[in-house]
């Protein structure tokens, strides 16, 4: 996959901090984390709308960016995501593990 690319070179990165919800959904790497990226956004704003506070919608931005830009490295995003599974798991994942696999073990 392609990631969105800068208008200029000398442009800062579009997922620094307070990147909007649409540039975080455009830097995802799947269709799946996309999707998932939408519902949970969905949920904080209901919540938001519900509690009058945007703290969760700013908790899901924030977390969804960070992972999109873990995503701009998809070998750097491998070794994170086995490294968080080994954490949780306490167990190494195999090198030929599927992804998808290593994340559910990751929680990511």
């Amino acid at each position: 996959m392609s990631t969105p690319s800068s208008s200029r070179e000398d442009s800062p990165h579009p997922l620094l901090p307070g990147a909007t919800p649409a540039t975080i959904r455009a830097w995802l790497a799947t269709d799946e984390d996309r999707a998932r990226f939408l519902e949970e956004y969905a949920t904080a704003l209901d919540r938001a709308r519900d509690e009058l506070d945007l703290a969760a919608v700013h908790e899901t931005i924030e977390e969804w960016r960070r992972i999109a830009v873990l995503q701009t490295d998809p070998a750097g995003f491998r070794r994170t995501v086995r490294y968080a599974a080994e954490r949780a798991t306490g167990r190494p994942s195999p090198e030929d593990e599927p992804l998808a696999v290593t994340r559910a073990k990751a929680g990511i």
